[in-house]
C-alpha cells in the first residue's frame, strides 16, 4: 500500500501567513496534481497549537529565532501560528482538500513542540499516523510539505526509523530557511538516512 503524506500546507505557512515560509504556494499546484495519482490513502498533517504554546516567542516575551531551553529540550522560537480553530490553521484552501483521507494533528500539547507528524518533539505521544499507516499496510510514503528543513525532515526520519520506505518528493516542499543552506542540508541529511529524493514529474503509478 501507498500513502502521500502533505505536511502542514496551512495558511500560516503560504507567503501571507504569519510563519510565511516563502515560494511555499509554488507547492500548491504540485500538490494537487499529485492528488491525482493513484495513491491507496491521502493523508495530511496540521500543526495545532493552543493558545500560548512554548513554542511562541510571545509567550515568553522574546523574539522570534531564539534559542531556549524548555523543559530540558532547545526548543527555537517562532512567531505566533496555526492556533486551535484559527483561520490560519486551516489548510490551503487552494488545495484539493476533498482528496484527503485523514488528517492529523500536531503540536496540541501546550509544553512541547511536534514537528514530526508522527511523534512530538521528545517522542512521548503519537499524534496515531503510524497506528494508522501500520492498520491500513502501508509500506511506502510519499512526503510533500512545509517545512523541508523542519518539519518534513523530522517526518522524513520518524518514518525511516519506524521502517516505511520513504520518498520526498522535492519540487513538493519548500524550506524555512533561518540559515542559508538549511533546504540543502535537509535534503542531505534525509538522504543520508535512507529517504529518496526524486522529483514529481518522475512519479509515475
Amino acid at each position: 500500500m501507498t500513502a502521500l503524506l502533505l505536511v502542514d500546507i496551512q495558511i500560516d505557512f503560504l507567503p501571507s501567513g504569519a510563519l510565511a515560509v516563502k515560494d511555499s504556494d509554488q507547492i500548491i499546484p504540485v500538490v494537487n496534481r499529485l492528488m491525482d495519482q493513484s495513491f491507496d490513502f491521502i493523508i495530511a498533517s496540521q500543526d495545532w497549537h493552543p493558545k500560548n504554546h512554548s513554542s511562541f516567542a510571545l509567550t515568553h516575551l522574546k523574539q522570534p529565532g531564539d534559542l531556549i531551553l524548555w523543559h530540558g529540550l532547545e526548543q527555537i522560537l517562532w512567531p505566533v501560528h496555526c492556533v486551535q480553530q484559527t483561520s490560519g490553521a486551516e489548510l490551503s484552501p487552494s488545495l484539493n482538500s476533498i482528496k484527503i483521507n485523514k488528517i492529523f494533528y500536531k503540536g496540541t500539547d501546550q509544553n512541547i513542540d511536534s514537528y514530526s507528524a508522527f511523534y512530538d518533539n521528545e517522542h512521548r505521544k503519537s499524534t496515531g499516523l503510524v497506528e494508522f499507516l501500520k492498520e491500513k499496510e502501508v509500506h511506502d510514503i510519499y512526503i510533500t510539505g512545509l517545512a523541508t528543513d523542519y518539519c518534513v525532515k523530522y517526518t522524513v526520519i520518524d518514518a525511516l526509523k519506524l521502517g516505511f520506505n520513504v520518498f520526498v518528493i522535492e519540487d513538493g516542499c519548500k524550506g524555512v530557511n533561518l540559515h542559508p543552506n538549511d533546504t540543502k542540508d535537509a535534503l542531505y541529511d534525509m538522504q543520508e538516512a535512507g529517504a529518496k529524493i526524486i522529483f514529481s514529474c518522475n512519479l509515475k503509478f
